[in-house]
């Protein structure tokens, strides 16, 4: 059985639409790093190519943060330059990281893992696992310290 003159060869492969997750404002590294994977799974590896679904994916106002570089687009390596700015700009510094770490963060109605967990996202490899733990555990309730001493 022949093809029709006018379809494409039957090794040629149609790329569907990249379907990306929501920007994630408040972590946009992880919302990078999401991103990344869909790329990968999906073969697309041209920077422009990049750039543009990031673009498509941006709400208005977090546009807004990175208007330098949606307006005037580098010539090379635009979807490095567009991730590096929207984390910078968006991202928490390590500085207030380190305040919510040594401070501001309780436990709340998460799991004590769940909480080990986001101290270990807020340290992200800049403080020593036994501080890490230290500052975990006391902030625990009273008899959960008790267990984990007896551990």
């Amino acid at each position: 059985m022949s093809r029709p003159q006018n379809a494409p060869p039957t090794s040629s492969i149609d790329r569907l639409g990249v379907k990306l997750p929501p920007f994630v404002p408040s972590d946009p590294e992880l919302w990078f790093s999401m991103v990344e994977q869909s790329f990968e799974t999906s073969g697309v590896t041209s920077e422009s190519t990049r750039f543009g679904y990031v673009l498509r994916n941006l709400d208005p106002r977090y546009a807004a943060e990175v208007r330098d570089i949606i307006i005037g687009p580098p010539a090379t390596e635009p979807y490095a330059t567009i991730k590096a700015a929207l984390i910078r700009r968006l991202g928490i510094s390590q500085e207030l990281r380190t305040k919510q770490l040594l401070g501001q963060e309780e436990i709340g109605d998460r799991k004590p893992s769940q909480f080990l967990r986001h101290l270990q996202n807020l340290a992200e490899n800049s403080t020593p696992e036994n501080l890490l733990r230290t500052i975990w555990s006391g902030r625990l309730p009273q008899n959960l310290q008790t267990v984990i001493a007896t551990m």
